[in-house]
């Protein structure tokens, strides 16, 4: 059978720009499977999504008329069953063969064949092939079905029928025209209460004629750009934008750039059919307002693209895209340099309202916004957070962190109540530290105040300073052991409280910061000086235990994420006394080890000596007469021993752990011969005992750095 290309495209108004990349692919992909498994698609067709505004497309190579007829097998039950002694149907087996369309006459052509439990009767025939008219109005219901809209609307069509009526249609948006062809042919199918046809229609003011009439499936992108002023393509739109943007930025000069957001790209790219960038500006007074808060306004409320200068600082100049291309752009120019300059007006006035106020006066407010309903007010936490923070920089610093760590932790939370943060939530933190230095406060505490949310997201900066990471941290615990603390764990699919991207904060903080302080003394700290007062004993226990492990779990997970094994990874022993700084430095000697010829050898013998010791009544004491060795393999392994492991535990000491493993690289004939010529559970307690000494010792000796027996296969 003949294969051409084909295209279907649904016509709607305007789809929510924030899902219409995810519509668009979800529409291609899922027509395309079903087409695929109805044999009316090659497995390697190629499938083309388009999505603007106002339409979903999808353009398949190399699809049928009709599938090919395609031969079936229907397992219909035991011969036992379905015939008798003499070989005659059953009544059983006759009313299954009528159920499928046939009688009596069939069973002469029934084949026999094992079904794997005894033998069985099979009816072969012909399935006709799917005719593609068919086969697409499945597809495209399915398609249709399996789109992930964010929110369903519902509207209603007139009835085609002789008499009038109203129907109600549920989608995303309304739907107004459809479109399928199969190479220049339409193939007739219904969605949405409407009838394919070949008509689409372009731009809302710029087509060229309406409606744009397509002469086949090919033809889409070029004729729908070329009549009707719209690029369909998501991708190419995109790139279009991109282009332009660039291009503008190049003729403002200056080595301007325009701020750098694929997602504003990608939400722009779902506003527009036609994209035409220009250039804007608004007045240079208006750069007195931290540019975080002019970029935010920007981009969040008017899609608009800041331009940046060669060192990073926004520019009075932003970028638009707009959805037409008038001779004369001076008037959409001109309108939306009207509509930003309100905007930026407001964040000048809030910036200057919250100046006012010192962030100190503030902090008494922090005592009437509800944090929990079970953790209390916003005041209560922040006098957690100090107590926490005074603690950690104790540790890390002594008296001069401690204090400016306290005062940092005093005031970070504060900007939630100025009203520049309250209109921009996402500034809290960055806010902080403008309203810091406005109130005299030292760079130190600005950059803590602003910092102590880092590290939001995956790949985001640290805290600048020893102070803000101490901050930081301490947030974080709070945050942690505060919700594990009443029970509010995060579950497979939900962490409102965002608690593991608290929990990897504080594994990178102390990793990539190089903090030599154990885990379990951080825990303890934190439920200590921060809840004590809170939580009863029992609690704090179990609170200690489950955030240790939450962490820990996170922990091996970002391991694995960075190329460890996973029976590396579990080869470190991860126990509150853990300094997390030190584990990327054992992995590391682990899978240097395991990559010694020694290795299998060790890590199986390690294995087998730690069954041997668990096996064994009570406590193995790590002790060794040397005189009671008896036979030559434990007199040369002892000897061995002697040399190699103070080396090793030498090596250890001074940190390297590559160096100690190595080193141990070297005991692996003597123990090998010890396994093949010593009998450990021997009959004379005294020398059984000097042998389970002896293996204690090397076990102990070998797992100092990680548990080699995990890399044991």
């Amino acid at each position: 059978m003949t294969a051409q290309n084909l295209l279907v495209e649904l016509f709607v108004e305007e789809l929510p720009p924030k899902a219409l990349k995810k519509l668009g692919d979800a529409f291609a992909s899922v027509l395309a499977d079903q087409l695929k498994a109805q044999g009316l698609a090659p497995d390697e067709a190629v499938v083309t999504a388009y999505a603007s505004p106002r339409r979903l497309a999808a353009h398949v190579t190399g699809v049928l008329a009709r599938a090919e007829d395609k031969a079936v097998s229907q397992k219909l039950m035991p011969v036992s069953v379905g015939l008798d002694a003499s070989g005659q149907p059953t009544s059983a087996l006759l009313k299954r063969l009528g159920a499928l369309g046939t009688d009596a006459s069939a069973v002469a052509g029934l084949k026999r064949a094992p079904d794997g439990k005894a033998e069985a009767l099979f009816y072969e025939s012909v399935a006709p092939g799917a005719a593609l008219a068919a086969g697409l109005q499945k597809a495209l219901d399915e398609a249709l079905a399996k789109l992930p809209i964010p929110k369903v609307m519902s509207y209603q069509l007139e009835t085609d029928c002789e008499l009038p009526g109203w129907t109600s249609v549920n989608f995303v948006r309304p739907a107004h025209g459809l479109v399928a062809l199969h190479g220049s042919t339409v193939v007739p199918v219904k969605a949405l209460g409407l009838a394919s046809g070949n008509t689409t229609h372009g731009h809302r003011f710029e087509a060229a004629v309406s409606p744009v009439v397509l002469k086949d499936a090919d033809s889409y992108a070029v004729t729908l750009q070329g009549d009707g002023a719209v690029i369909a393509s998501f991708a190419e739109r995109k790139a279009e934008i991109a282009r332009q943007l660039a291009a503008a930025a190049a003729k403002v000069g200056g080595g301007c750039q325009p701020i750098e957001d694929d997602a504003l790209l990608e939400e722009v790219t779902a506003l527009v059919e036609r994209p035409n960038v220009l250039i804007c500006e608004f007045e240079a007074q208006f750069l007195g307002v931290p540019q975080e808060c002019l970029i935010l306004t920007m981009k969040a409320n008017q899609k608009y693209f800041p331009l940046l200068d060669a060192a990073g600082k926004l520019t009075n100049k932003f970028l638009v895209v707009s959805n037409i291309s008038p001779s004369d752009a001076s008037a959409v120019i001109g309108g939306n340099e009207r509509v930003v300059r309100p905007r930026l007006a407001d964040a000048k006035f809030f910036f200057d309202q919250d100046r006012k106020k010192t962030l100190a006066s503030r902090v008494e407010g922090l005592g009437k916004v509800v944090y929990h309903n079970k953790l209390g007010t916003q005041g209560e936490r922040t006098e957690r957070v100090r107590a926490i923070a005074r603690a950690i920089g104790q540790q890390l610093g002594g008296d001069v962190l401690a204090k400016s760590a306290d005062t940092a932790a005093q005031l970070a939370k504060t900007d939630l109540l100025t009203d520049m943060v309250g209109e921009f939530p996402e500034l809290q933190g960055i806010m902080g530290g403008y309203y810091a230095r406005h109130d005299g406060l030292t760079e130190d505490i600005a950059f803590a105040i602003e910092d102590h949310y880092k590290p939001r997201f995956a790949g985001d900066e640290l805290p600048r300073n020893l102070t803000g990471v101490v901050v930081a941290l301490a947030d974080k615990l709070e945050t942690l052991v505060g919700m594990f603390g009443i029970g509010n764990l995060p579950t497979g699919d939900k962490d409102p409280f965002a608690l593991r991207r608290h929990a990897l904060g504080i594994i990178r903080m102390l990793v990539e910061r190089n903090l030599d302080v154990p885990l379990g003394s951080l825990l303890s700290t934190a439920i200590d000086d921060g809840f004590g007062d809170r939580f009863d004993a029992d609690v704090q226990a179990q609170t200690h235990t489950s955030v240790a492990t939450f962490l820990f779990e996170r922990f091996a997970g970002t391991l694995q994420e960075q190329g460890f094994s996973a029976p590396q990874v579990s080869s470190i022993r991860f126990d509150t006394s853990v300094v997390l700084t030190d584990v990327p430095k054992r992995l590391q000697a682990v899978r240097t080890f395991a990559a010694l010829p020694e290795a299998p050898a060790l890590a199986a013998a390690n294995k087998r000596i730690g069954n041997i010791l668990k096996k064994s009544e009570g406590d193995v004491s790590a002790t060794v007469n040397e005189s009671a060795l008896v036979e030559q393999a434990e007199k040369d392994l002892f000897a061995a021993m002697q040399t190699t492991v103070p080396a090793a535990n030498a090596k250890f000491e001074a940190g390297d752990y590559t160096a100690s493993l190595q080193a141990l690289a070297a005991l692996r004939a003597p123990v090998d011969a010890f396994f093949d010529g010593v009998m450990v559970n021997a009959d004379d307690p005294a020398l059984k005992a000097n042998r389970l000494g002896l293996l204690k010792q090397l076990h102990d000796a070998m797992n100092r750095v990680a548990d080699l027996s995990r890399l044991a296969t």
